[in-house]
């Protein structure tokens, strides 16, 4: 798997720090979003032309990351 560390960061001065993929100002909630909404990467390429497949797929791989830690409580 990716390694989602090498193409997103969190800068708080950066869309008050949501992670964003390196050098862009895309946040990554927005490329989980498209690809939800049937977006392909070539549709991602296409619009956000700083994206490369492996920035795509680090997004795909920090959700990853971070469902395998969610924790959920019964009420």
């Amino acid at each position: 798997m990716i390694d989602w560390k090498n193409y997103l960061t969190s800068d708080p001065s950066v869309l008050f720090g949501k992670q964003v993929v390196k050098g862009t100002r895309i946040p990554v909630d927005l490329i989980l979003e498209k690809l939800a909404t049937d977006y392909s990467f070539e549709d991602l390429l296409a619009a956000y032309p700083k994206l490369s497949p492996d920035a795509i797929r680090a997004c795909l791989a920090y959700a990853s990351e971070n469902a395998k830690h969610e924790r959920i409580f019964a009420l």
